[in-house]
């Protein structure tokens, strides 16, 4: 399985001076991500998506050792699809802004992948609202209203029209998860937890 990190975004919600994923949480923010897989032991390889957005964010990932995808930069899909269209694997998709990620969650991750095309990571918006948390993709699944982690298990084997997806997903309630860096208020909570 490839480790896959979605780094070339712009980041402008956030409204900080420097790249968002270079943001100080004891150390960059996309470094806790990359560690996280790192320590799970769970990857062949680990990789990331960058553009011309994020020069910086690439110039350290490429300096510890990260092999990099370039995309346009024009949006997180249009990006994932071309970082998936280099890819034959099962790959776990992270948005490089998850820095409370840790090696142990991404090994249960790993381990309860359903085999299919597409498994996407849900957090509940009854737990995101006590944690006073945000986040922007909601999906209603299994009676309850859901939001998208920004963690995904694909297969691009099995993908042969992104339009024709068979979505798999799993509700996990988990901070790691949840926190999520969109906005100068999930950088407060970060530096809270």
């Amino acid at each position: 399985m490839i480790g896959l990190v979605m780094a070339g975004g712009k980041g402008t919600r956030m409204d900080a001076k420097e790249e968002k994923l270079l943001l100080q949480y004891k150390k960059p923010v996309i470094i806790h991500v990359i560690d996280a897989l790192k320590n799970s032991n769970c990857f062949s390889k680990i990789m990331a998506a960058t553009s011309n957005n994020s020069p910086n964010t690439q110039s350290l990932l490429q300096n510890n050792g990260i092999e990099i995808i370039k995309t346009k930069g024009d949006g997180y899909v249009s990006d994932l699809n071309t970082a998936l269209s280099c890819l034959q694997e099962p790959t776990i998709v992270v948005s490089g802004d998850l820095p409370l990620l840790d090696g142990e969650i991404i090994k249960d991750l790993v381990a309860s992948y359903d085999g299919g095309a597409w498994q996407s990571f849900l957090v509940t918006k009854k737990f995101l609202d006590s944690m006073n948390m945000t986040l922007e993709f909601s999906v209603n699944h299994d009676n309850k209203e859901c939001y998208y982690t920004g963690i995904s298990i694909v297969d691009p084997k099995k993908i042969s029209s992104m339009n024709m997806i068979k979505e798999t997903y799993r509700i996990i309630d988990d901070k790691r998860l949840a926190l999520n860096l969109n906005t100068k208020h999930d950088y407060d909570l970060l530096k809270g937890a």
